[in-house]
Order: structure tokens, then sequence, then C-alpha cells
């Protein structure tokens, strides 16, 4: 069965987005090939991801999980039923207030692969409820201040084994296990 993780790049402070949610902070640092192999080889081995709807309950332009290249399905947490959705060939199924419901019908769509775990809201509450094998992040060489966390207010501390730590050009990529 699938393991899940939770996937993100943060700035050096731990927000995963600026104040208003954009993300354009993310992109301008220096890459290389190590840095560009290393998230290709994540991308290759998902399976499936889980995050959080928009307001709107739509996928807009420039939303897809992935920019698109992962091509997989997507189960995004909601407040209220509806349909899937499926776009450029990627199916968006929408699960009701049950983060557990989510991550159990993206384990199974996932196979042998892993399930990737996006958005601070919904990376808490699968930590609090044990529901994540491993935390891969993509530090960047930047300190916003203030912005959205990404792991912030759990309610109980976590022990984590570092199975992963590389550093190529600007980011740092850290990988670790949760033990509890």
């Amino acid at each position: 069965m699938a393991k899940v993780m939770i996937h993100a790049t943060v700035s050096l402070d731990g927000f995963m987005a600026d104040e208003s949610g954009g993300m354009d902070w993310m992109s301008g640092f220096p890459v290389v090939p190590a840095d560009e192999a290393l998230v290709a080889g994540l991308i290759e081995e998902l399976g499936a991801v889980v995050g959080g709807a928009n307001r709107s309950q739509t996928i807009e332009e420039g939303e897809t999980p992935y920019g698109g290249i992962a091509g997989v399905p997507v189960f995004l947490m909601t407040r209220s039923p509806r349909e899937p959705i499926e776009k450029h060939g990627v199916t968006y199924s929408f699960v009701v207030d049950d983060v557990a419901e989510a991550v159990a019908a993206a384990r199974q769509a996932a196979g042998e692969k892993w399930v990737s775990v996006l958005g601070g809201t919904i990376a808490r509450q699968c930590l609090e409820q044990g529901l994540v094998d491993e935390i891969v992040l993509h530090v960047a060489p930047v300190v916003l201040g203030k912005g959205i966390p990404l792991l912030a207010g759990l309610s109980t501390p976590l022990t984590l084994e570092r199975l992963d730590t590389s550093a190529f050009a600007g980011e740092v990529h850290l990988r670790y296990r949760v033990l509890a």
C-alpha cells in the first residue's frame, strides 16, 4: 500500500506561502541538475495527491498540483459534496470533511506509489491523525517574516528520523520519517 508524504517547499522560517497565499517567492533561486533530478525522482514516485479545494471548488488554470506534470488522481477536501472533475487527463475527486477518507482513497489509487499531501491545514490534519509516513521539504534561501505556515499549530510534538539531507545549489532538501 502507498506511503503518505508531506511534500513542500518552505522558506527558511517555515512558511509555504506569503500572507496572501502567493508562492512567487519560490522561483528564481539557483538550480543545478542534481536539484532537478531529486525533485523529478519524487514526482516520478507519485501515485496520488491530497489537498484542499479552492473556494469555488473548481480547478482553475495554474492550480494543477505539480504543474500538471505528475498526471495522477487528486483528492480535494471540501465542505460540500461535488461530482469529480476531469481536466487535462487528471481526475479531481472531492471528499467532504474527512481527511482520513481522502488519504485512504488516495492510497488505493496510488497503489505502490506515494501519496503527496499538499497544503498546511491538510498536512497538519494528517499529522494529527497519524496518517503521514514521511515529510519531504525543500528549504528555499529566503526569510519571509510572515505568511502561511506549513507545520505550525500541531497539538503535540512529533519525533522525526532524518533519512536524507542534501544541498546542491539554492535549496536544502530534507527528508524525515515520522516516528511519533
